[in-house]
């Protein structure tokens, strides 16, 4: 298994409306703000906390392209102030479900990956990223939970468009974990990149084209190295 700097998932999404996303996720969906990071190109992201997992609200100066969703379709966190499962939409379509804590066995967070192959996506997440297995379609990164499906999906999305996007692993060493995945016949999707003094980032694609980003962040992990 990847050695995991932090021990939970991170979502990134995009948006064009920033008001009303934070409003909704702030307010409706009852996270925390943490902070504002920019990150060139028009875009900054507004970083709300879901336990130990981050949502990563980013906001486009420029108008962002609609198109078909990623495997990514549906967050549901659990929320020990919640007396029952609570079925949302964000402004921009972006599904969540809020339920009580330990629902399905649920402690913070549950990422539904809507796929076209489950074994392949199972191999990947299984044996490529080396999450291990709750049950047959379900992976473990830390305390989050990841629930594949089988489904219609839009192979190859495009990343930086509106809606859920991409997932976070935050790891120890980027190079390594990144040639790692490559070995093992994971996709690359960007090589890795430094971003200044704070992290260390790629990203790679899972079968069907869905990004994951790699991330060595280094008020995680003490170093850039």
């Amino acid at each position: 298994m990847i050695k995991l700097a932090k021990p939970a998932l991170d979502i990134g999404l995009f948006t064009n409306s920033r008001e009303a996303m934070l409003t909704f996720w702030q307010q409706t969906a009852g996270l925390p703000f943490s902070e504002m990071l920019p990150l060139g190109g028009g875009l900054q992201q507004h970083r709300h906390a879901i336990g130990e997992s981050v949502l990563k609200v980013n906001h486009g100066r420029d108008l962002l392209p609609v198109v078909p969703a990623c495997g990514i379709r549906k967050l549901i966190l659990a929320r020990p102030d919640t007396g029952g499962v609570t079925e949302l939409s964000d402004p921009d379509g972006n599904r969540l479900a809020l339920v009580p804590g330990n629902h399905d066995g649920i402690t913070q967070l549950r990422v539904e990956l809507v796929v076209s192959d489950l074994q392949r996506h199972r191999e990947f997440y299984g044996e490529v990223l080396g999450f291990p297995e709750l049950d047959a379609d379900t992976f473990l990164c830390g305390v989050s939970q990841l629930r594949l499906r089988s489904g219609e999906v839009h192979i190859n999305p495009a990343q930086q468009a509106r809606g859920y996007r991409y997932l976070t692993v935050q790891v120890f060493d980027v190079l390594k974990c990144h040639a790692e995945v490559l070995r093992k016949g994971g996709r690359e999707g960007r090589p890795p990149v430094k971003l200044g003094e704070v992290a260390h980032i790629s990203f790679v694609r899972d079968p069907d084209g869905n990004w994951i980003e790699l991330s060595q962040r280094k008020s995680l992990t003490g170093s850039l190295d």
